[in-house]
């Protein structure tokens, strides 16, 4: 699909990531609804600030009747409660779950007749390379991701009759406030999305925005040597 001309929805925009995809969708011609709980913390220029809780249906619905000409949806909104998952705070990972995969899946079903409506359009999930594997302190958030994943690939069967691509964005650690304890080397979010973005032009299914996610992907075939890998 073509950004220029196009209108998007973004999830999550108040910061990080999803600041960068209203940021860019306003560059690239685009009419853009940001969106966030608390729409005053959106600092985007050139944007329509909404309202959007993803896991509460109301506000859901609510979004969906104010943007009825969304064309390109981005679900990035997300929450790291760094939880293990034997051990851990239950009620923290529902909260993982609660919005990664039934928050997306809410948005989706909401935005799906409205995309239908209007051409087929395309869905873009913000995903991890943790949708395909586990790390000591984080395991919920895998687990988040990895339905999401599975929920991206199953939606993206349901909708193509209907003329919807469908796309996943994986990456590694990126520096947004999520990942401010860590002190490793991460992407700029700027540099993910305009990838992101790019995909969507090309039509592709998935988009790998760095080396780490290519050889997570590749290497999680043989799970015994990338654990060990891991925990090296």
């Amino acid at each position: 699909m073509n950004i220029e001309g196009s209108v998007a929805l973004v999830t999550g925009t108040s910061r990080g990531i999803g600041r960068q995809f209203a940021t860019q969708l306003v560059e690239r011609g685009a009419k853009v609804y940001a969106t966030a709980r608390d729409p005053r913390q959106i600092d985007v220029s050139g944007v329509e600030k909404l309202a959007l809780d993803i896991t509460d249906p109301a506000s859901v619905t609510a979004a969906t009747e104010a943007a009825g000409d969304v064309s390109l949806l981005v679900n990035n909104a997300g929450v790291s409660v760094y939880q293990n998952l034997v051990t851990g705070d239950l009620g923290q990972i529902h909260t993982e779950l609660n919005t990664h995969l039934w928050g997306t899946l809410g948005v989706i079903r909401a935005f799906a007749p409205v995309l239908g409506r209007n051409g087929g359009g395309a869905i873009l999930n913000v995903l991890s390379a943790m949708s395909w594997f586990s790390y000591e302190g984080v395991n919920s958030y895998s687990v988040a991701k990895a339905a999401q994943w599975a929920l991206t690939n199953g939606v993206r069967l349901e909708l193509a009759g209907q003329g919807t691509l469908v796309t996943g964005l994986h990456m590694g650690a990126v520096d947004t406030d999520m990942m401010a304890g860590f002190d490793i080397p991460k992407l700029d979010p700027a540099d993910v999305v305009r990838a992101a973005l790019d995909g969507i032009e090309q039509g592709r299914l998935e988009v790998l925005a760095d080396d780490w996610s290519q050889q997570v992907k590749t290497a999680v075939t043989d799970p015994a040597s990338f654990y060990t890998q891991v925990a090296r």
